[in-house]
């Protein structure tokens, strides 16, 4: 018995490539869209940057030019030369770079941490600057850096807290079965699993102390203990105006650690930042 082999017409097959070239169409041009809103959000969020680094090169008559301009020709270092001559900026580039660690605790404590941080930080300023005071530690690193231990803890517990969640309790325990310690089995199964985690959590934490202004302000009243974000008011004349090319040129100078930790430790943070998202 022979078995007859049925071919397709001809045209539906044509039909079918049809289809399959229409629905690849589809896919590139929504590929492109979104592409395309990517670039444009990335733009608007770029554009900041960008404004304040040209801003930073541009002549104090270009920049209250009414004519605005994208490109900063011709350019000057006169702004630069302002920023590292104006009094006191290496003392407060200084006091700016300070230690931070994390912390971990139990949900009990978290919570906690999450309902203190909700209080707004106006509120508790003049309790914390007194309790500073009375222990003289104001106007001083150690003071400034318990305050920013303080107030960046419940980010750092609230976020670690789905990294280390997601880690199983079984490799600790298997490690243990084994032979290993109880510190050595953190040390070794872990710690290595945890690390992106703190990486991760870390760079948002050092932004975050590195670019607070209010507690800097109150603390640090002295102007050769200032932090940077503070001394740059200083650009800030009264009556003669906002020099813009000074607060250009030294926020730029500020952007530029916070830019060389984050090269430094990117590729633990991109794989941080995955693995707390995902439980399993």
């Amino acid at each position: 018995m022979t078995t007859a082999v049925l071919e397709r017409p001809p045209e539906t097959t044509a039909a079918s490539q049809e289809v399959i070239r229409r629905a690849r169409r589809r896919r590139r041009l929504r590929r492109v869209g979104l592409n395309g809103v990517a670039v444009f959000v990335f733009l608007i969020f770029a554009f900041p940057v960008y404004w304040m680094l040209t801003t930073s090169f541009r002549r104090g008559v270009d920049i209250q030019s009414p004519n605005p301009t994208f490109l900063p020709f011709p350019g000057t270092l006169e702004n630069f030369r302002k920023v590292f001559e104006r009094p006191y900026f290496w003392d407060a580039l200084r006091t700016s770079l300070l230690a931070r660690f994390h912390f971990f605790g139990r949900k009990a404590l978290i919570i906690a941490v999450i309902v203190v941080q909700m209080v707004p930080q106006e509120a508790l300023i003049i309790s914390l600057f007194k309790v500073l005071d009375g222990w003289k530690l104001t106007n001083t690193i150690i003071g400034l850096s318990l305050t920013y231990i303080m107030f960046v803890l419940p980010f750092t517990i609230w976020v670690l807290r789905g990294f280390v969640g997601n880690i199983p309790r079984e490799l600790e325990e298997a490690a243990i079965v084994d032979g290993a310690t109880r510190l050595r089995a953190f040390f070794t199964i872990t710690f290595p699993l945890v690390a992106p985690g703190l990486v991760a959590t870390g760079v948002f934490a050092f932004i975050q102390a590195w670019n607070d202004f209010l507690f800097a302000l109150v603390i640090m009243n002295r102007p050769e203990n200032q932090t940077l974000p503070v001394w740059v008011q200083a650009f800030n004349e009264g009556a003669k105006g906002t020099d813009w090319g000074g607060v250009m040129a030294g926020s730029t100078i500020m952007a530029i650690p916070v830019i060389i930790f984050f090269l430094l430790v990117q590729r633990w943070v991109a794989g941080g930042l995955t693995a707390g998202a995902v439980k399993g």
